[in-house]
C-alpha cells in the first residue's frame, strides 16, 4: 500500500491565528497660509519649493495672495508649485490646518474653523488672556513652534532665528559704523596696516555664537561675557580657536566696554532678560561706537535700550548708535522663510504618513511639546501659570 505524503508539515496543519496585514493610511492635509498682517512682518511659514514637496504627496495647500511677497515669492511662484491662491483671507483661515508666523489676531480667530490646527509662533510674553479664551471658544488645537524640541531636546526653530539674529546683529553694526550711515567711519577689520575694530558680545548663547563667528570672519577682535562657564566652553570649542572670554565681571567688563566699538546684546532670562548693561557704562563707551540689543524682545539686558522698529531703527543716546528691533530675522524674511520651511516641512509630511495630527500626537511625544491646547483644552504650565488660567496635562488627554 503507497504512502500519502502531505507537502504540509503538522504545524503547518494545527489552527493558526489570523494575521491580518495592516497599512498605515496617510492623512491628506488642507493647509492655509494667511498674509501676515503684523507690523513689518514679511515672513511666511513655507516656501514655493516646499509647497511642491507637500503637494507632490497629495496635500492641497491654499495660500492668500500677497503673502510671499515680503519674501520675494511670488504669487506665481506658488501657483506653479500647486498651490491655489486665495483672494480673501476667510477661505484660507477655513482650511483644516493654519500656518502662520505671527500669532493670529482676535479678527483672525474669528475667522477660523472650530476644531482647526493652528500652527504659529506664540510669543507669550506678549499676549493677553483673551487670546486663549479665543482659541478655547473654538475649540482649536494650537502648536506654538518657539515650543516645538526635537529628539535631541534642542528648539530647532528658535535656533535657527537666533543663529540669524546673531549673523545678522553683526551685519548691521557692520552697516551702521559706515561713514554713509553717519557712523564713525570704522570696517570690522581685515585690513593690512590696520587695527581690527572691537567687538563685546555679552551671551554665549546660539545668537552669541554666531555673532561671534560673524564678526571673526570679517576680522573683528572678539571678547565674550557669559556666567555661564560651561556655555564659554563650547563656545570655545565651537569656534575652534583662541578667543578673549570671561564672566560678567564689572570691573573687566567697564574695560571692554571703554575700547569696544560695537557691543551686542544677546542674553536672555526666564521671564525678562537680566539688565547687565547699566546707562553708565554706556556713558563711558566712545563716541559713535553701536550697540545692537538682540535681547530687546525680551526687554534688553541693556539699561538704555528701546524698542525700535525696522523702518527707524535706531536712535543716539550718550553718542552711542543704538539698534533695538525685537523682530531681527523678519529683516532677512526670504533666508527666515527658507529656514523656518525646511524644519516644518518634514514635520508637516512626518504628521500626514503617520495617518494625520491625531496619530501623530499618539505616538510622537515630541510632537506634543510644541502643542500649547488640545480642542480647546489649555496643556501648556507655562501659558496656564501666566495668565492664570486651567490647564491640563497633554499626556493624560491623549489616550
Amino acid at each position: 500500500m503507497s504512502q500519502h505524503f502531505s507537502p504540509f508539515s503538522k504545524e503547518e496543519l494545527m489552527p493558526q491565528e489570523e494575521k491580518l496585514e495592516t497599512r498605515k493610511q496617510k492623512g491628506e492635509l488642507l493647509i492655509g497660509l494667511p498674509k501676515e498682517t503684523s507690523f513689518e512682518e514679511k515672513r511666511i511659514c513655507l516656501t514655493p519649493d516646499a509647497v511642491a514637496a507637500m503637494t507632490q504627496c497629495g496635500h492641497r495647500i491654499i495660500v492668500e495672495t500677497g503673502a510671499g511677497e515680503g519674501a520675494n515669492f511670488t504669487d506665481q511662484n506658488y501657483s506653479e508649485a500647486g498651490a491655489k491662491i486665495a483672494y480673501n483671507s476667510e477661505e484660507v483661515f477655513g482650511c483644516n490646518i493654519v500656518l502662520k508666523i505671527e500669532p493670529p489676531s482676535l479678527k483672525e480667530i474669528e475667522m477660523i474653523k472650530p476644531q482647526t490646527i493652528l500652527v504659529s509662533a506664540l510669543q507669550l510674553k506678549t499676549q493677553q488672556k483673551k487670546y486663549f479664551e479665543a482659541l478655547a471658544s473654538k475649540r482649536i488645537t494650537a502648536i506654538a513652534f518657539d515650543f516645538i524640541k526635537d529628539r535631541e531636546g534642542m528648539y530647532p526653530v528658535v535656533q535657527s532665528l537666533s543663529e540669524i539674529a546673531g549673523t545678522a546683529s553683526i551685519l548691521i553694526a557692520a552697516e551702521l559704523m559706515s561713514t554713509q550711515n553717519q557712523g564713525n567711519g570704522l570696517l570690522l577689520g581685515n585690513i593690512g596696516g590696520v587695527p581690527p575694530a572691537e567687538v563685546v558680545i555679552i551671551g554665549a548663547g546660539t545668537v552669541g555664537e554666531f555673532a561671534a563667528k560673524s564678526a571673526i570672519g570679517q576680522g573683528a577682535s572678539v571678547k565674550v561675557f557669559d556666567n555661564s562657564i560651561s556655555k564659554l566652553r563650547c563656545l570655545q570649542k565651537s569656534l575652534n580657536q583662541p578667543i578673549y572670554t570671561s564672566s560678567l565681571q564689572p570691573r573687566t567688563l567697564q574695560k571692554a566696554l571703554m575700547r569696544c566699538d560695537v557691543l551686542i546684546g544677546a542674553i536672555r532670562g526666564k521671564s525678562r532678560a537680566p539688565i547687565v548693561i547699566t546707562d553708565a557704562m554706556v556713558q563711558l563707551m566712545k563716541p559713535g561706537s553701536v550697540l545692537v540689543d538682540v535681547s530687546i524682545d525680551r526687554g534688553g539686558c541693556i539699561e538704555t535700550s528701546e524698542v525700535t522698529t525696522h523702518s527707524q531703527p535706531t536712535f543716539k543716546k550718550h553718542d552711542v548708535v543704538h539698534y533695538c528691533v525685537p523682530n531681527i530675522p523678519s529683516r532677512y524674511a526670504r533666508t527666515a522663510t527658507v529656514s523656518i520651511s525646511n524644519i516644518l516641512t518634514p514635520f508637516l509630511i512626518h504628521i500626514a504618513d503617520e495617518g494625520g495630527f491625531e496619530q501623530a500626537f499618539r505616538k510622537e511625544r515630541t510632537l506634543r511639546s510644541g502643542m500649547y491646547y488640545y480642542h480647546g483644552i489649555l496643556t501648556n504650565k507655562a501659558v496656564g501659570e501666566w495668565f492664570n488660567l486651567p490647564y491640563n496635562d497633554i499626556n493624560l488627554l491623549i489616550l
